[in-house]
């Protein structure tokens, strides 16, 4: 199956973005020869910076593989922003459907015609402290179990020291650099020809964020933390010590009471 050609608006975007990208920051990019030259696959890529798509597609493109985002597909509909995301490929993701394979259904299609599509898994900015990969959503792994295409993980540093984490103002001295870092496949084949359950889908999407995190460890020389980053057993955590603190505040104000600290006092005496 032939690769699909980069077409008039990716080409439009990539005059207009390049040029500041190469001004901005400096390239350490590897791997680049585990990129198919042929045929559909999937990416799959940490994300710390909102200026991270931007370097990514940058580095992809370079490839001559060039990649198609998945977004909220209300942005498809109307306006130059609708005309460009349709003209560039990227791939709209129905939230709406009540099947999560349907939500997907664009992507998979995507695959089947030869081209490549960018995955977060995490679905949003990482939330762990110090900038390593999060528990991932299973998007990539229902995608990849469908087609059984190719899963590329990649791993990315340094657009986040451009323009960190929710802030507002890019840091653009010293001249940073972005270092990317495309692995193999991720072997998701004990998975294939089998029900796909939560359960399933959980652990290929294991197996794909644990690829992109070998890769950030050697990029950055570190090693992540032994448990990911999960916001959904923080928010958890986060409502216990709520309701802890909050037990504990109406236990101290019961206690201020008047009569109640009296009585309180006069137990402790006659014990």
């Amino acid at each position: 199956m032939s690769r699909r050609r980069i077409g008039f608006w990716y080409r439009f975007a990539a005059v207009i973005c390049k040029p500041p990208l190469v001004v901005l920051i400096k390239r350490d990019w590897r791997g680049m020869e585990n990129i198919p030259a042929d045929g559909g696959f999937i990416t799959v890529v940490n994300h710390n910076s909102h200026a991270d798509p931007f370097a990514y597609a940058h580095f992809q493109y370079n490839t001559g593989r060039v990649p198609r985002f998945l977004a909220k597909s209300g942005l498809f509909k109307k306006g130059f922003v609708g005309a460009a995301m349709r003209g560039t490929g990227q791939i709209p993701v129905y939230r709406e459907s009540t099947d999560a394979l349907s939500a997907f259904r664009a992507a998979i299609d995507a695959v089947e015609r030869g081209e490549c599509v960018a995955f977060y898994p995490e679905g949003t900015l990482t939330r762990d402290p110090d900038g390593w990969p999060m528990t991932g959503k299973t998007g990539a792994a229902r995608v990849a179990l469908q087609t059984k295409c190719p899963v590329i993980p990649v791993a990315q540093w340094g657009a986040n020291e451009l323009l960190p984490p929710y802030a507002k103002k890019p840091d653009l001295l010293p001249r940073k650099t972005h270092h990317v870092l495309a692995g193999p496949p991720v072997d998701l084949s004990r998975f294939y020809d089998q029900e796909v359950t939560p359960e399933l889908l959980k652990e290929a999407t294991e197996a794909i964020m644990a690829a992109i995190t070998r890769l950030l460890e050697e990029i950055r020389g570190e090693k992540a933390p032994a448990v990911p980053y999960d916001p959904r057993r923080e928010r958890i955590e986060q409502r216990r010590r709520t309701e802890a603190q909050n037990r504990g505040r109406t236990a101290s104000a019961v206690q201020q009471e008047p009569g109640v600290r009296e009585a309180v006092q006069e137990e402790g005496q006659g014990t």
